[in-house]
């Protein structure tokens, strides 16, 4: 069955006048959470992006989840391809035309943020993957990626048990032969961002902002 993105559920930093012919960066919250989690950081991050912090389609764990998690850090890529469906159909339905769309996720969010280059090369500049993770296997524009090569920020902490020597080996590998990968480890840091983690994705976002 086909996922859905709620438009009604979607939290913006800008009004609907001021959305059209700007970078958009595609926001994504982890397993469990909701829209409201990572739009926080919004006031922390550049002015001249509109953000859209969305809510995922799966209602999991009293809040909301990308898929249904199985084996934490390595699911299947069919449930995550029909997540990043949901997503790119809700692109395809904005009522306006951004410059250029950009991805950031925590966790699972983070995951879907890699994901969706992979499934939506012509239009995702580059993503943001804060504590997520590569999903395993090929996806049909992983050759073209190879060529292209984007930037993606990925950044996790040394203390976050959620990384295995799997993941950390698949997700450095995929990034290696696919993007630009700037790659930051945070000592002591856990399953979360952190302030050092956060400047550096400001300037990640700065970097490959568009002039206004």
């Amino acid at each position: 069955m086909a996922l859905h993105l709620d438009p009604d559920a979607v939290l913006w930093n800008a009004e609907p006048a001021d959305r059209d012919g700007r970078p958009l960066l595609v926001v994504m919250h982890g397993r469990g959470s909701n829209e409201e989690d990572l739009f926080a950081l919004a006031p922390e991050l550049p002015e001249k992006y509109v953000i859209a912090s969305v809510r995922a389609p799966i209602a999991e764990a009293g809040g909301w989840s990308w898929w249904e998690t199985v084996v934490s850090g390595n699911p299947d890529a069919e449930p995550v391809d029909a997540a990043a469906a949901a997503v790119t159909t809700w692109l395809d339905a904005l009522p306006f035309e951004p410059t250029m769309v950009g991805t950031l996720g925590f966790s699972q969010g983070g995951a879907m943020a890699t994901h969706l280059l992979r499934r939506d090369v012509a239009r995702v500049r580059f993503a943001v993957n804060l504590a997520g993770f590569a999903i395993s296997g090929e996806q049909e524009a992983d050759a073209a990626l190879a060529v292209s090569r984007p930037p993606v920020f990925w950044g996790r902490g040394d203390a976050d048990p959620l990384f295995t020597p799997e993941i950390i080996a698949r997700t450095e590998t995929w990034l290696a032969g696919h993007t630009t990968a700037e790659t930051r480890t945070y000592p002591g840091l856990g399953h979360s961002v952190s302030r050092d983690e956060l400047d550096d994705v400001a300037r990640f976002l700065s970097a490959h902002a568009p002039a206004r």
